[in-house]
């Protein structure tokens, strides 16, 4: 039986067919959206194990997952060197131009991008995406242009099933999961 975050509609599917580069934001999207801080003053941060595969399935896939965020901490610089993520522009303010210089670094347009963002910070991206995407406690104005808002918190596998869709979108879901479960090519289950 199929996961219900693998029956996604076909209309979604085919907006985000052609997507090659995905703008990740990292608090409220990749992390709780919670500030810790240390005794000491230093910010913690808590990341998903199911994102971060999720971000290393988009590369075998040939779709760039790009890190935008307007804060920059140590943790955060850990995390994101461990998954291999070269594509990144931390302690931003205003994310378009970052985002437009990425593009262009790869030699895409909006067209072929897809976004997850959860505040105002992010809509830039979200408006100009092909594909935009939100957790469920992004604000109220996020969530009004997402054409998809994920069942997942974030924080809590919400990047990841943005990853999943944009991989069943591409036609890599079922190839990647035999790849990495060793199963035969008719054996997958189907994200539709």
């Amino acid at each position: 039986m199929l996961s219900p975050a693998l029956t996604w509609p076909p209309e979604l599917l085919l907006r985000a067919q052609g997507v090659r580069v995905a703008f990740f934001d990292v608090d409220g999207v990749l992390t709780d959206g919670g500030l810790y801080f240390s005794a000491e003053g230093e910010a913690l941060k808590r990341f998903h194990t199911l994102d971060g595969h999720g971000l290393k399935l988009l590369v075998r896939a040939g779709i760039m997952p790009c890190v935008i965020s307007g804060r920059d901490s140590a943790p955060l610089r850990v995390r994101l060197q461990a998954l291999g993520i070269q594509h990144l522009r931390l302690g931003v303010q205003d994310k378009r131009p970052a985002a437009e210089a990425l593009l262009a670094e790869l030699g895409l347009d909006w067209s072929q991008a897809a976004a997850i963002g959860d505040d105002w910070p992010d809509w830039p991206l979200l408006r100009h995406a092909a594909f935009a995407c939100a957790p469920p406690q992004a604000h109220a104005e996020v969530r009004a242009i997402a054409h998809y808002v994920t069942a997942a918190r974030a924080g809590e596998g919400a990047a990841r099933e943005f990853c999943d869709l944009l991989l069943a979108a591409g036609g890599h879901y079922r190839r990647l999961f035999n790849a990495e479960c060793g199963e035969p090519q008719d054996s997958a289950p189907e994200a539709v």
